[in-house]
């Protein structure tokens, strides 16, 4: 059995995630922890600190906030407690706190935990190589209407695996008034809010005459929580190191 904890134990994700732990013959949920006020995690109390949460575990599953995962980080690595995080919205600061707790424990971010999304960003990849200039880019996401960072990091991730083959292209984020013709170094990112949608991401190659479209949509937040299980089952007894989804299904 893995000695499993939760952080971000009350959001939609830390939920499905609690969930689906309790349920695992391999994984034992030996705390849940969330900066909101206690008592509603699954059946499993949630505990009053970090510390707490993570004194028993071995393996720590991260869907909270950039300002949490960065205080987490620190303090699993403290403890020798891999980490996998699927939080979004990180900034440079708590880039540097994972960079610095993957080299005392291994750590698994992922900004999106699906298996058909980390085959998608392979597709996106290809077809940008063989497409090649003459196709502009544009990435639209759509998301639940309470998720508060935009564009999403699948997007951003997205634009970072066909940058890798089109190293000139740069992002640009919505366009509004007299925006002017499009440029040829362009990849386009729109993100959309409403609803309860979990998460699409569609990425279109508009070329002279024609036009390729290449979309994931999830439909259940239990995909990304099926992910992230993986993820702890490969990273338990790992060196350290910072790993990524690709890493996970590589095996």
């Amino acid at each position: 059995m893995i000695a499993v904890a939760v952080v971000g134990a009350l959001g939609r994700m830390g939920r499905e995630v609690v969930r689906l732990v309790e349920q695992a013959d391999d994984l034992a949920l030996v705390g849940a922890f969330d900066r909101l006020a206690a008592s509603e995690a699954a059946r499993t109390p949630l505990a009053r600190d970090l510390g707490a949460t993570l004194a028993h575990a071995r393996v720590v599953i991260d869907f909270s906030s950039p300002e949490g995962t960065r205080d987490l980080v620190t303090r699993a690595a403290a403890l020798g407690v891999a980490v996998v995080s699927g939080t979004t919205g990180l900034g440079p600061d708590e880039r540097a706190a994972l960079e610095a707790a993957s080299r005392i424990v291994p750590v698994v971010h992922a900004p999106n935990m699906s298996v058909g999304v980390h085959v998608l960003l392979g597709l996106v990849a290809e077809a940008a190589r063989k497409l090649g200039p003459e196709f502009d880019i544009e990435v639209v996401e759509m998301h639940h209407r309470h998720k508060v960072d935009a564009p999403s990091g699948t997007a951003l991730r997205i634009a970072e695996s066909i940058q890798g083959v089109r190293p000139g292209l740069r992002a640009v984020h919505g366009r509004s008034g007299a925006a002017g013709p499009r440029g040829g170094d362009e990849i386009g990112i729109l993100a959309l809010r409403g609803g309860d949608v979990v998460g699409d991401h569609q990425v279109l190659f508009a070329g002279p005459g024609e036009r390729v479209e290449i979309a994931h949509r999830a439909s259940s937040r239990e995909t990304f929580a099926r992910g992230a299980l993986r993820a702890a089952r490969w990273v338990h007894g790992r060196p350290a190191g910072l790993f990524g989804m690709a890493d996970v299904l590589a095996g």
